[in-house]
C-alpha cells in the first residue's frame, strides 16, 4: 500500500479570540454551536487551497462527494484547542483520543453521486463504548448560496436506517432508488426516511461544531456552482474529534 503523502506545510490556523457564538438547537440531538469571524486571516486559507488544488484528491468509497486536503499536525491541535474551549464539555465529553481534519471541495454533480451520499449520515468514526464524536466545518467561500449545512432525524426505527445505509452501499443506483423511494441527487429538505429539524446556512469565516452522532448533509440546492477550483468552490474546513465521554 502507498504511503499516504504528508500535507503541504500551511499558514497557522489562528482563531479569533473574540468571535461571535450562537447555537443552534438540533432538538433532541442536542444543538449546533455557530462561531462568525472564527478565523483570523481566513482568506490566507483559500489561497493555500488554491496554491495546491493538484494536492487535492478524492477518496475512493469515501462520503464526501469531492477532493480533500490533510492538514498538518500544527493546523489540527489549534482546530482541537478551539473545539476542547468552545464544544468539548457541550457534548459531555472530556478528553479528545483521536482528531482528524482535512480541507475539502465539494465537486460531484447530482448524476454523479453514489447512492449513500443521496441522504443525510453521521460521524460516528468507529466510536466505542464510553466515547462520542464531535464534528466541525469550517466554510471557506463568500458565495452563500453554495449551501450551508442541514440536520435532520430519523423517520423510522434504528434497524430499518441500518438496513437502509447497507442497501445504499450494495444496491446499483437504480435499484436503490426503486427501494428506498430515495431520488439521486443532495439531499436538502425531508423524505419518507428523515426530518429536517435544522439548517444553518453558510457565511464566510463561519465555524460550525456539532455533535457526531446527528444526522447531517451539505444544504448544496445550487449544485450547477461547485467547482474544482478553491477560490470559486464549495471549499470547507473539516474537523472530527473522537472524545471519552464525561463521567457525569
Amino acid at each position: 500500500m502507498a504511503a499516504v503523502p504528508l500535507p503541504p506545510p500551511s499558514p497557522p490556523l489562528r482563531f479569533n479570540p473574540r468571535p461571535r457564538v450562537e447555537r443552534v438547537s438540533l432538538g433532541e440531538g442536542g444543538s449546533c454551536l455557530v462561531v462568525d469571524d472564527a478565523l483570523r486571516e481566513p482568506e490566507a486559507w483559500v489561497e493555500h487551497a488554491a496554491r495546491h488544488a493538484a494536492a487535492f484528491h478524492e477518496r475512493e468509497h469515501n462520503g464526501y462527494p469531492g477532493p480533500e486536503l490533510h492538514l498538518p499536525e500544527a493546523a489540527l491541535a489549534a482546530l482541537d484547542d478551539f473545539f476542547a474551549l468552545h464544544a468539548r464539555r457541550g457534548l459531555g465529553a472530556r478528553r479528545t483520543l483521536r482528531r482528524y481534519a482535512r480541507l475539502s471541495l465539494a465537486t460531484r454533480a447530482p448524476a454523479a453521486l453514489s447512492p449513500w451520499q443521496w441522504f443525510c449520515h453521521t460521524d460516528r468514526l468507529e466510536d466505542g463504548p464510553g466515547q462520542v464524536v464531535g464534528a466541525s466545518v469550517l466554510y471557506l467561500f463568500k458565495d452563500p448560496s453554495l449551501g450551508g449545512t442541514g440536520f435532520y432525524r430519523p423517520r423510522r426505527p434504528a434497524a430499518y436506517i441500518a438496513s437502509l445505509v447497507k442497501a445504499s452501499a450494495t444496491l446499483s443506483p437504480d435499484e436503490f432508488a426503486a427501494r428506498s423511494g430515495i431520488a439521486r441527487g443532495y439531499m436538502t429538505e425531508s423524505n419518507e426516511w428523515f426530518e429536517r429539524v435544522a439548517g444553518v446556512p453558510a457565511a464566510f469565516n463561519r465555524l460550525i461544531l456539532y455533535p457526531g452522532h446527528v444526522f447531517h448533509s451539505g444544504d448544496i440546492v445550487s449544485p450547477e456552482k461547485l467547482s474544482a477550483d478553491p477560490r470559486l468552490g464549495r471549499l470547507t474546513l473539516n474537523g472530527f474529534f473522537v472524545c471519552r465521554r464525561s463521567l457525569a
